[in-house]
C-alpha cells in the first residue's frame, strides 16, 4: 500500500472536501492563506473528459499552487482504462495523491455509472481502483464514498474497498438515497472504523475519514474523538468561512469589514483565474455565505447577486463600506 504523505500527518487529520464549483483554485488559495487544512482536494474532474478533446478546458480544474500542498486530485467516472490514464496525468502534474469519487448522487454523474452508482457495482469499483493504482506510481490512492446506496451497506461495501489496499477512505455518513436530507450519522463512521481495524490493525492500515454535518473545528475534533476516525472532512462548513481550519482565529470575532475584504479578494482572484472559462455567477453562491448576520446584509446581498463582474461587486461594497473597497482596490 502506498501511503506517502498520509502517514506523516498528525491526527486528527482535517481535510477540505471536494465540491463542484465551490472548492475551485480561487477558493482553495483563499483557504490556504487564511486557514489551511491538513489536506486539500480539487473539485471532482471527469476522467472521460480528461481523456477526450475537452482535456484542455478541464485542466483548469486541476490547477493548484504549492501553498495548497498536500493536495489530492479527485476524479470521477466508471471506465478503468480512463482512470489509469488520469492517474498518470496526476503524476505528471505532481499531485500528492489521487481520490476516486464513489459518492456523488448527481443524476448526470450516475448516468455515467459513476459517483454513488459505483456502490452498486463493487467489482467495477475494485477494477477502477486497481487501474488507478497501476497508473499512480508512488502516489497514494484514496476513495470518498457513502455508507450505502438505498440502505446501510457498510458490512459489505467497506470490506470490498479495503481489499484494494487504498491509503484512505472518506465516509459520508448518509446513503445515496438520503442525499443531505437527513442528519449525518457518525455512528456509522464508528462502525466503518471498527470494520477497517478488524480487517487490518497494522500501522499501514487504511485511514478512515468521517464526513457530514461538521459545523466547526471543535465539532470536527469531537466527532473524530467519539467515532475513533483518523480525521474529518469538511464541506458546507467552509462556505463564507475560509478561516474554518485556523486554530488561532475565532470566526465569531471576525468583523464585517474583514469578512467583506476577504470576499472581495476571493472575487478578484476568481475573475483573474476563470475569466472566459467559468460564468461569474458561479462566484455568487459564496456571497450568500459571506454576507449574512449583520444589519443591512439582505440588501447588500441582493445587490451583489445582481452584479455582473468583480469591479461592480467592489463598487457595491464600497457604497456600503468605503474602507473595505479602499483596502482591496488600493
Amino acid at each position: 500500500m502506498v501511503t506517502r504523505f498520509w502517514k506523516q500527518l498528525k491526527r486528527p487529520i482535517m481535510v477540505l472536501a471536494p465540491m463542484a464549483d465551490v472548492t475551485d483554485a480561487a477558493f482553495r488559495r483563499i483557504i490556504a492563506k487564511y486557514g489551511k487544512p491538513d489536506v486539500m482536494w480539487t473539485e471532482f474532474v471527469s476522467c472521460d473528459g480528461l481523456c477526450s478533446e475537452g482535456k484542455k478546458a478541464l485542466l483548469k480544474d486541476l490547477a493548484f499552487t504549492d501553498a495548497e500542498r498536500p493536495i489530492v486530485a479527485q476524479f470521477f467516472g466508471s471506465k478503468p482504462e480512463n482512470f489509469y490514464r488520469c492517474a498518470q496525468l496526476a503524476q505528471e502534474l505532481v499531485f500528492d495523491g489521487i481520490d476516486i469519487n464513489m459518492g456523488c448522487p448527481d443524476r448526470r454523474v450516475e448516468k455515467q455509472n459513476a459517483g454513488a452508482a459505483l456502490i452498486r457495482e463493487p467489482k467495477l469499483a475494485q477494477n477502477v481502483i486497481a487501474e488507478t493504482k497501476r497508473g499512480a506510481g508512488e502516489l497514494p490512492v484514496s476513495v470518498k464514498t457513502r455508507v450505502g446506496y438505498d440502505t446501510d451497506m457498510l458490512d459489505t461495501w467497506i470490506p470490498q474497498l479495503l481489499e484494494t489496499g487504498i491509503a484512505a477512505l472518506t465516509i459520508h455518513a448518509r446513503t445515496r438515497k438520503e442525499m443531505s436530507l437527513v442528519p449525518a450519522r457518525w455512528d456509522m463512521v464508528s462502525r466503518a472504523v471498527e470494520i477497517a481495524r478488524a480487517y487490518d490493525s497494522s500501522e499501514d492500515r487504511t485511514l478512515i475519514i468521517g464526513n457530514g454535518d461538521v459545523t466547526s473545528l471543535a465539532d470536527a475534533e469531537e466527532k473524530v474523538r467519539q467515532s475513533g476516525a483518523d480525521g474529518a472532512m469538511i464541506g458546507r462548513g467552509i462556505f463564507g468561512n475560509p478561516w474554518f481550519f485556523n486554530r488561532e482565529k475565532d470566526v465569531n470575532t471576525i468583523g464585517i469589514e474583514e469578512k467583506l475584504s476577504v470576499m472581495l479578494e476571493h472575487t478578484f482572484l476568481f475573475a483573474e483565474l476563470f475569466a472566459g472559462v467559468k460564468s461569474f455567477d458561479v462566484m455568487k453562491k459564496h456571497y450568500k455565505a459571506y454576507v449574512h448576520g449583520f444589519d443591512g446584509a439582505k440588501e447588500l446581498r441582493a445587490k451583489l447577486m445582481a452584479a455582473r463582474d468583480a469591479n461592480e461587486v467592489a463598487r457595491i461594497v464600497k457604497d456600503h463600506y468605503p474602507n473595505v473597497a479602499a483596502q482591496v482596490m488600493g
